[in-house]
């Protein structure tokens, strides 16, 4: 069987090339780490399973599938993704009044603000 074909690393202007199946080169191997960690397990294993999509379907109709973050209150974005008010990771569960529509956007900066805060 003949080697896999190189692919150029998905670090942007990174020269290198790489046939590794995560993408990155070995000096960016590091950066494989996170969603793709196979000891995060899978969204069902995690607990999103049909009865959580069942469950967000009910919080987008709710909230007319208008983004209730915080920082949009008025502005009437669509929302496509629902949110823990409370994450998970501090006690928070999937309660129908714990749980809100956001914007993609909106989901992501929500996201990385508690991430910064988690490891300060």
């Amino acid at each position: 069987m003949p080697p896999k074909t190189k692919r150029p690393c998905r670090v942007l202007l990174c020269p290198r090339k790489t046939s590794h199946s995560h993408g990155y080169c070995d000096a960016h191997a590091s950066l494989a780490v996170g969603w793709n960690n196979p000891a995060r397990g899978t969204a069902e294993q995690r607990g999103y399973d049909w009865r959580w999509r069942e469950l967000a379907k009910a919080v987008l109709k709710r909230d007319r599938h208008l983004c209730q973050c915080e920082d949009c209150k008025g502005k009437r974005l669509p929302a496509t993704e629902v949110d823990h008010k409370k994450p998970k990771s501090r006690g928070g569960t999937n309660d129908f009044d714990n749980l809100q529509a956001i914007n993609t956007d909106c989901h992501r900066r929500k996201t990385q603000r508690e991430a910064a805060e988690a490891r300060r």
